[in-house]
């Protein structure tokens, strides 16, 4: 008779196991969507050479460098002709035909003064360039910092959840056998559907942020999602923040860009003065008259000649509008260099104290934050199957570690961006893992 129970109870066992194994076996996570690693190095060189917004962007240099074709024109001779009659027919005064040619000459330096402002806006054009491409690397770079991240976090919630659906398959077992409550199994088992939901979710994000990578390097093929490589360990300098501000000013393509303003602006206040110079025409023309067989007073064929200069009365000159809104642009550009100036060393300090903040914040981890929080767990665990501790206690303890987990995770790429963001206001590029 006790054998008999004996068997019987271990097919009990048997079968709850079974019982409890499709069950996490049903619940399980899907990752397994269609997915490519790609690494950091060859994701920037794809966004470099395929970013679609960037490309387009790359065409400012030619326009500017044919501006300064254009500058380069002179104005182009006119020509005129014509033919009159004096009324041949009935006063026989003869017929004939007029050519003119026109020609403006240029003076006080406008062509040069031109060609200066173009050559002045390409180079501005260059330097807009620029301050693109070290706003899209960097861009670039948080969303492949962010695709770790959601990759770290669904991990870490897996994880979590495998942890939650043992203890639920043993608190199931042990239920059955009357060593708990069916209130505790059932809590266990809830506490496992709230992590596989959140895992759930946090695929879904990780998903959608995979897919701004494609966008980035003008990706059209979005079937494939490109997954990250690395992590966040490369991501530690020691700065000083007085150099970094040095170095900010002479990097710092926005205020190069302002500096080049400046620039353009002198540029304009020249065209202006030279434009107030009066230019002068050169005109040149041929008259051909007919034989006029008039009786009162006939002549003969002749051809008439003429050469002289036009110049234009420039009444105009009364007027300083061009001139004085080249004056107020150059000031104003003078204003704006300045301000530039003080937002670089704005932008520079506040990214260096986050940085430091976040740096500090990794040395809390570093000091057995984590192994804490994980011994704690691991003895509520084992106090709980023994019977000492409750379920409470332990899924207390389990959240504490899940949130401690995932607040190092969130530090640490913290850390990163505040890295990414430091380097990005100083000018300065050396991230690469």
């Amino acid at each position: 008779m006790l054998n008999v129970k004996k068997i019987n109870k271990k097919n009990l066992l048997l079968t709850c196991y079974i019982l409890v194994l499709t069950a996490v076996a049903q619940g399980q996570v899907d990752t397994s969507f269609q997915k490519k690693t790609i690494a950091y190095s060859d994701y920037m060189e794809a966004v470099a050479k395929n970013n679609k917004a960037f490309a387009a962007e790359k065409f400012n240099i030619p326009i500017s460098e044919a501006g300064i074709e254009m500058a380069k024109v002179i104005p182009d001779p006119e020509f005129s002709a014509g033919i009159f009659n004096n009324d041949q027919r009935n006063k026989k005064m003869g017929y004939g035909y007029t050519t003119e040619l026109d020609w403006t000459i240029e003076l006080g330096g406008k062509r040069k003064a031109r060609v200066d402002l173009a050559k002045s806006e390409s180079e501005l054009s260059k330097h807009i360039l620029i301050d693109y491409f070290r706003n899209l690397q960097a861009d670039a770079t948080l969303q492949y910092l962010l695709g770790i991240q959601h990759e770290q976090l669904v991990k870490l919630q897996l994880n979590s959840y495998e942890a939650m659906s043992q203890l639920a398959k043993s608190d199931s077992m042990r239920a059955k056998l009357g060593a708990i409550t069916e209130v505790d199994a059932k809590q266990s088992k809830l506490e496992a559907s709230t992590l596989w939901n959140e895992a759930t979710s946090s695929i879904g994000s990780w998903k959608s942020s995979l897919s701004n990578l494609a966008l980035l390097m003008g990706n059209s093929q979005m079937g494939t999602l490109l997954a990250t490589v690395g992590d966040f360990s490369a991501f530690h300098r020691n700065f000083q923040l007085a150099e970094l501000i040095e170095s900010a000013q002479l990097n710092r393509t926005d205020l190069l860009y302002a500096l080049q303003n400046k620039d353009v602006s002198e540029k304009m206040i020249k065209l202006a003065k030279a434009n107030r110079i009066i230019d002068l025409g050169l005109v040149a023309g041929v008259e051909y008259n007919e034989t006029a067989k008039n009786e009162t007073a006939p002549s003969p064929s002749f051809t008439q000649s003429n050469i002289g200069v036009r110049v234009p009365l420039k009444f105009s000159n009364k007027r300083k509008g061009e001139l004085k809104a080249a004056y107020y642009t150059a000031q104003q550009s003078e204003v704006a260099y300045s301000q530039v100036e003080l937002q670089v060393q704005r932008d520079v300090t506040q990214a260096f104290y986050q940085y430091e903040a976040t740096q500090k914040q990794l040395q809390q981890f570093d000091s057995g934050l984590l192994q804490d929080a994980k011994s704690i767990l691991d003895g509520k665990l084992y106090s709980y199957k023994r019977g000492e501790t409750s379920l409470l206690e332990v899924l207390t303890a389990q959240r504490t570690y899940n949130e401690v987990q995932q607040h190092y995770y969130e530090i640490r790429f913290n850390n990163a961006v505040a890295l990414v963001e430091l380097e990005r206001s100083v000018g300065i590029w050396d991230i690469n893992f």
